[in-house]
């Protein structure tokens, strides 16, 4: 079963259901949406329940002004108790999640994931650089903003269908403006020196081409000192989930499944 839905704040009345089998909660990355999961997405919908989530500023959600600690609380009331799985961006907001309320995300899968710039200087150069970015995706527009993301070397190993760049489209300009402002890595507080207080299983994946990201998720591995931490380098560059979408999502189930 894969369930889509807006970020909608959860009914706190309710109380959360502790028994409920697992489930993997899918956050996406910066440009894309619940349509952009693919054949990575299916393939894992073939052995689990998904709970798929548009991001602020990011297909038919709104909320376009929620931060980072923000857009983590409704990523959770919509989640609920599960594996939460996060692509860049959303790897970033599911380890949010997860430092959080430890109790709804019973394990963390971290793609192309960071946890955030170490110095100051570096996070506002970031930040200028993602107001920037917003003020020509709105001068530009979408299509031509789409057009020159795709073009980055992080995502070479991508047609346009393996890339979902019709997906893509679909955002809102204003949106995604908003999401640089609002939720890019600039904007972060960096969180390494709580990584030792994840106790969940941790999976940190990253492309062996993509050596940035091998670096820092061997770092944040390292630091997890509480968690059970496994971490597969896999064929690929930023998006390995996209472009090695069976090998990557078989070796993700394959370790999830023993959680």
């Amino acid at each position: 079963m894969v369930l889509h839905h807006r970020l909608v704040p959860r009914d706190r009345s309710t109380p959360i259901d502790h028994t409920a089998p697992d489930k993997l909660i899918l956050a996406h990355g910066f440009t894309q949406n619940t349509e952009c999961w693919g054949r990575f997405g299916t393939l894992l919908s073939e052995s689990a329940d998904l709970v798929l989530v548009d991001a602020p500023g990011h297909g038919l959600s709104d909320h376009d002004e929620a931060d980072l600690p923000t857009t983590a609380g409704l990523l959770t009331d919509v989640g609920g108790r599960g594996v939460y799985v996060g692509y860049s961006m959303g790897g970033r907001v599911a380890l949010h999640a997860a430092l959080s309320t430890p109790d709804l995300v019973r394990g963390l899968v971290l793609i192309g994931a960071t946890a955030g710039l170490d110095s100051a200087e570096d996070r506002a150069a970031r930040q200028d650089a993602d107001h920037a970015l917003a003020d020509r995706i709105l001068a530009d527009g979408l299509e031509q903003f789409i057009e020159r993301w795709l073009a980055n070397p992080l995502f070479s190993g991508l047609d346009d269908a393996a890339a979902a760049k019709d997906q893509r489209l679909t955002n809102r300009a204003d949106g995604l403006a908003a999401s640089l402002r609002n939720c890019g890595t600039g904007t972060q507080e960096p969180l390494w020196d709580r990584l030792h207080e994840l106790t969940m299983p941790v999976l940190i994946v990253a492309g062996d081409e993509d050596q940035k990201f091998t670096a820092i998720g061997q770092r944040m591995a390292e630091a997890m000192t509480n968690s059970a931490v496994d971490m597969l380098i896999l064929p690929g560059t930023h998006a390995v989930h996209l472009e090695e979408p069976d090998l990557t999502a078989a070796s993700i189930l394959s370790i999830v499944q023993q959680w």
